[in-house]
């Protein structure tokens, strides 16, 4: 039982620079396979993100933040959870990568998420958009801490026009809203429409009380899909293919459509930063922008690697962060951090509880976000799947092959990791393989499962329990 769980809760109290009656508002934007290099702050000239580089000029650009794994599943399952997905057995679906339609796995009902912990302080709570820790009913959002939920169970490639369809046997796509599936295969081109209208209604509902909004939104992920208003400078040729879709995607034209739906999520963006103001909420509100993984389409910038990877392409994210007031406008943040932190340091702004009767990998990072304070984390790790692959402490960065360092690379001076250091640094070498041994001991230990059903079923319109 939720309510159960909740006595091995601890309080962290307030920030020393919040009053009691100052309980902040969250917006978390999530976009999906968006790389380093896709914002126009962040050096992207194939893309013009203009209401999000006004939100990096009023807030700050943090350059050195990292999800927890390189594709969808586990990234989002260490966003809500504040932990290593391998720690929490989320570090893959039960038999592909990711969790699929119908899975049989999914985040444990007894598992604490974000939701959970501000709710308990007071918080109102939504989520709207991609969801993809499981589809069956135990594990949607609504049994997870939110109080409204709007969007898809999982990719919305994840669908019978899935080019591997013959293999896979993809269910049509739900639409779900609150523990109701209100349309089967909806037309995705106004997902980010629909998704965005819903967090702005929320916004304007939840203005005399603290909330917490979580928007993630199902692309860039493939295939694109774009809504009218930005189709308008779509060559000809591209338009007219997509007129031939019939009952099939065509994906190989629809990744032409990159820069709209950049420009789709930057006018969405928008939208919730102009609510909040219009609410009176602009102050009030900690908002922040990144994405799961690196880029399947788009640009992972100076990084080496994609989507998948466990270089920096597939998992460092090009992330802003505003908060009038609070968080230094204008500013460049270098300090490590990750989205496992939010949880914590949400908490410790909230005045919320968090559990004590399990490891929490996250770490509050409201003094480094401040620019008060230097990173939490002595080593931060990169898994690919159940893999422990990569350990970074400080500039210094180690590849490991079946438990072998095989690369090492100075972030500082080699960002893309493009010249290997290993033979010359024996001594670092050392270090960072101690800590990759510890880590892995401390998983090994300090691990809990996620849950499973029995004879899942696709989802259908109507109810989902």
């Amino acid at each position: 039982m939720k309510t159960l769980r909740l006595i091995s809760f601890v309080c962290l109290g307030i920030a020393p620079s919040l009053g009691a009656a100052e309980k902040p508002n969250f917006v978390v934007i999530f976009t999906d396979d968006q790389g380093y290099g896709d914002l126009s702050c962040f050096g992207g000239n194939h893309i013009s993100t203009p209401r999000i580089d006004q939100m990096a000029a009023e807030g700050s650009r943090l350059t050195s933040f990292y999800v927890a794994a390189p594709v969808c599943t586990p990234s989002r399952a260490a966003l809500m959870t504040g932990c290593y997905p391998k720690r929490i057995d989320m570090a893959t679906g039960s038999n592909f990568g990711v969790l699929l339609a119908g899975d049989t796995k999914g985040l444990n009902p007894n598992e604490i998420t974000i939701a959970e912990v501000l709710k308990g302080a007071g918080y109102r709570t939504a989520i709207f958009g991609k969801w993809h820790l499981g589809d069956q009913p135990e594990f949607l959002p609504m049994r997870q801490g939110f109080d409204e939920y709007f969007g898809i169970p999982f990719s919305h490639d994840i669908h019978p026009f899935h080019p591997r369809q013959d293999h896979f046997h993809f269910p049509p796509l739900a639409l779900i809203e609150g523990e109701t599936v209100i349309e089967m295969d909806p037309n995705a081109d106004f997902l980010t429409k629909r998704i965005t209208e819903h967090a702005v209604t929320f916004i304007q509902r939840s203005k005399a009380e603290p909330f917490f909004l979580y928007i993630p939104h199902p692309i860039p992920h493939k295939p694109l899909h774009v809504s009218p208003p930005f189709m308008k400078d779509v060559a000809s040729e591209i338009t007219e293919k997509l007129k031939s879709e019939g009952d099939s995607i065509d994906y190989k034209t629809r990744d032409r459509l990159f820069r709209q739906a950049i420009a789709e999520i930057d006018w969405s963006v928008g939208q919730i930063l102009d609510t909040l103001k219009a609410q009176g909420l602009d102050e009030s509100t900690l908002v922040v922008f990144t994405s799961d993984n690196g880029p399947a389409i788009g640009s992972a910038g100076p990084l080496r690697g994609r989507k998948g990877s466990t270089f920096e392409g597939g998992m460092r994210e090009s992330t802003v962060i505003r908060w009038p007031g609070r968080i230094p406008a204008g500013k460049s943040n270098d300090e490590l951090m990750t989205t496992m932190d939010l949880l914590p340091t949400f908490a410790q702004l909230a005045g919320a509880e968090i559990p004590t009767d399990r490891v929490i990998d996250g770490k509050d990072i409201w003094p480094t976000l401040t620019g008060k304070g230097r990173s939490p984390h002595e080593a931060f790790f990169y898994h690919g799947g159940n893999e422990l692959r990569a350990v970074r402490s400080g500039k210094w960065k180690l590849h490991m092959n079946k438990g072998r360092p095989t690369q090492l690379y100075d972030l500082e001076s080699d960002i893309g990791e493009q010249k290997n250091v290993i033979k010359a640094n024996p001594e670092v070498v050392q270090r960072l393989e101690r800590h990759f041994k510890a880590f892995a001991q401390d998983i090994a230990d300090n691990n809990r499962p996620a849950a499973f059903v029995e004879n899942p079923k696709p989802l259908s319109k109507g109810k989902t329990n």
